[in-house]
C-alpha cells in the first residue's frame, strides 16, 4: 500500500464545489471515479486540504489518497490526467509519508481573487473576474487590508450559514491588491480562512474601493463580531484557491 499527495487544478464553473454531493457535479467525484476506474472498481477516497464552492477555481489544491497498485507518481499523473476531463488536471504528484494528511498538516492557504476594472465587460473573461466597472480607490483598500493582518476574531467575515466548531479567531500574514494590467489582484495569505471569508473580504474591501466605508471602518467591523457588520459577498467565480502550504 502506498500514499500519494497530488496538487490539482480545476475551473469551477461548471462544477457544483469541491465536496461530493448526491445532486451536482463535483470535483471529488470526478477524481474518485477515475481511480475507481484504475482500481477496477475498488472504491479510493480522495482527501483535500479543504473543500471550495461551486464556481470557485484552485491553482494549488492538495489532495492525499492511498493505493495498492505499484504505480510511479509520473504513472499516476498520465493516468489520472489522461482519465479527468478537461477542466480538472493533476499537476504533480509525489510519494507521500505514512502519517501526511491533506487537510489537518496545513500551515496555511493563499487565495486570490481577481477584479476586472474597467469599463465594458469582457466576455471571455466573465467565469475568472468579477466585473467592476467603478474607479476605485486603491490606495483606501490597501490601508484597510492592514486592518485585516494579523490575528483577529473574523465572524463578521464568516457566512452566517457556517457550521464551524470552536472560536472563529484566524491569522491573516498578508493582505493586499495588485494591479495586473486592467485587472486587480486581491492576495489573502493566513492561517485558516472560515467559509465564505475570502468572499466577504473582498466585496467589503471593494465598498472602501468606492467610497462607500472608510478603511478604518474595518476595525469596527471586526469588533463588532457580527456578519452585518461587515459588506457584501463578492461572487464566487473570481476566487482562486492559489496555494496550500505545508
Amino acid at each position: 500500500m502506498q500514499k500519494l499527495k497530488g496538487i490539482i487544478q480545476y475551473d469551477g464553473t461548471a462544477f457544483a464545489g469541491y465536496q461530493v454531493q448526491p445532486n451536482g457535479r463535483t470535483i471529488q467525484a470526478e477524481i474518485e471515479t477515475a481511480l475507481q476506474k484504475m482500481h477496477k472498481g475498488q472504491t479510493v477516497k480522495v482527501t483535500a486540504s479543504g473543500r471550495t464552492d461551486a464556481g470557485v477555481h484552485a491553482v494549488g489544491q492538495m489532495i492525499h489518497f492511498t493505493s495498492d497498485l505499484d504505480i510511479p507518481p509520473e504513472g499516476w499523473e498520465r493516468a489520472l490526467n489522461a482519465m479527468l476531463p478537461d477542466d480538472i488536471r493533476i499537476d504533480d504528484i509525489q510519494y507521500a509519508d505514512a502519517g501526511f494528511h491533506a487537510r489537518y498538516d496545513t500551515k496555511g492557504k493563499e487565495y486570490r481573487y481577481k477584479i476586472l476594472n474597467q469599463k465594458d465587460p469582457d466576455l471571455f473573461r466573465r467565469y475568472y473576474s468579477y466585473h467592476v466597472p467603478q474607479k476605485l480607490d486603491i490606495a483606501a483598500i490597501k490601508e484597510a487590508c492592514r486592518y485585516l493582518e494579523g490575528e483577529h476574531d473574523f465572524t463578521s467575515f464568516c457566512s452566517a450559514r457556517s457550521t464551524v466548531k470552536g472560536d472563529k479567531v484566524r491569522t491573516i500574514t498578508k493582505a493586499d491588491i495588485q494591479p495586473e494590467g486592467n485587472e486587480l489582484v486581491f492576495i489573502f495569505r493566513g492561517t485558516g480562512f472560515l467559509y465564505n471569508m475570502v468572499r466577504i473580504l473582498v466585496g467589503t474591501l471593494l465598498e472602501v474601493g468606492k467610497g462607500e466605508r472608510k478603511p478604518e471602518e474595518v476595525i469596527a467591523m471586526i469588533e463588532a463580531k457580527d456578519r452585518s457588520a461587515a459588506g457584501k459577498t463578492a461572487p464566487p467565480h473570481g476566487l482562486f484557491l492559489w496555494e496550500v502550504f505545508y
